[in-house]
């Protein structure tokens, strides 16, 4: 995801400290689940309305534990965290923010979260095709997302940037874990 954020920072055309400084800050993004308990976290199936309303407190949670910072990375960090599940049309949480009142780092955070969230596999879901992840980023441009980052994705094919710049992390990860086992004489 952070990968994600960093390319979309670039095509943004920030400079490269400060896409360096929001990629580094953006794993960030869900600190706050450390304050929601395990069971709804890890719950395989769908959660009850009052499950729901506890996972939202996340973002705010989040916000809250990094704000007090002085260092760059955590005030990023804290605004990331408070503004990832803001939507474009002002139907998001935890303040309901609209349009570019949402800060940017914070909107371009859920526009790679949610690709990323979609195109892999989790414990309550499997990982959806690129075509269906894509149309769901378009239905929702205007409405989840900044219709400009939405573009911005679209035009430059960022999504088979995305895919590939992903597929090599796998590959890189696999064959870190290789040498390992062989260096070790372990087996997997």
């Amino acid at each position: 995801m952070a990968l994600y954020t960093e390319l979309f920072c670039k095509l943004l055309g920030m400079n490269e400290d400060r896409c360096e400084l929001i990629k580094r800050a953006s794993p960030l993004h869900d600190i706050g689940k450390v304050g929601i308990p395990d069971a709804i976290l890890h719950k395989p199936g769908k959660l009850t309305p009052e499950e729901w309303e506890i996972m939202k407190t996340h973002a705010q949670l989040g916000q809250d534990m990094l704000s007090g910072s002085d260092l760059a990375l955590f005030q990023i960090g804290a605004t990331i965290a408070g503004n990832h599940h803001e939507k474009w049309n002002g139907s998001g949480y935890p303040r309901g923010l609209k349009g570019e009142d949402i800060p940017l780092e914070g909107r371009i955070v859920a526009l790679a979260d949610v690709f990323d969230a979609l195109g892999s596999d989790r414990c309550y879901k499997q990982a959806w095709p690129l075509d269906q992840v894509l149309a769901l980023i378009k239905e929702e441009k205007g409405e989840h997302f900044d219709p400009l980052l939405v573009d911005l994705m679209l035009a430059n094919d960022l999504a088979a940037t995305l895919e590939n710049a992903t597929d090599n992390l796998l590959r890189a990860g696999y064959a870190l874990r290789q040498m390992v086992l062989n260096k070790t004489g372990m087996s997997a």
